[in-house]
């Protein structure tokens, strides 16, 4: 599956940002849907997780009531809404698809990964 994502830039702290993940080449309703993030030599970190009917939601501890993760299959996208952001969750921004049942907290979980977005949260 191919992934394209969109969204990010630059906001001031406090504000919000959406992203979309367009997926290409099969249905996302066959993945687990994922986002992590890396910051300059830091290494990839999860965001969250979205089962593949979307019932069940995965978040790290760090952005539990501020990120939103969804998904609509019938439009084979993912979404992450992130709201009262902070100068530490400035990064690069991937989502990822994981057709397996391993942990959705691992990148190495995720076989296929959309292209990085930059996230740039100003104090």
């Amino acid at each position: 599956v191919q992934l394209q994502a969109s969204g990010g830039g630059l906001v001031q702290a406090g504000g919000s940002l959406s992203f979309s993940c367009a997926a290409s080449g099969l249905a996302i309703s066959r993945y687990r849907m994922g986002w992590f993030r890396q910051s300059p030599r830091k290494e990839r970190q999860f965001v969250a997780a979205i089962s593949r009917g979307g019932g069940i939601t995965y978040y790290e501890d760090s952005v539990k009531g501020r990120f939103a993760i969804s998904r609509d299959n019938a439009k084979n996208t993912v979404y992450l809404q992130m709201n009262s952001l902070k100068p530490v969750d400035t990064a690069v921004y991937y989502c990822a698809a994981d057709s397996g049942g391993g942990s959705l907290r691992e990148p190495n979980d995720y076989e296929s990964w959309g292209q990085g977005t930059q996230v740039t949260v100003s104090s």
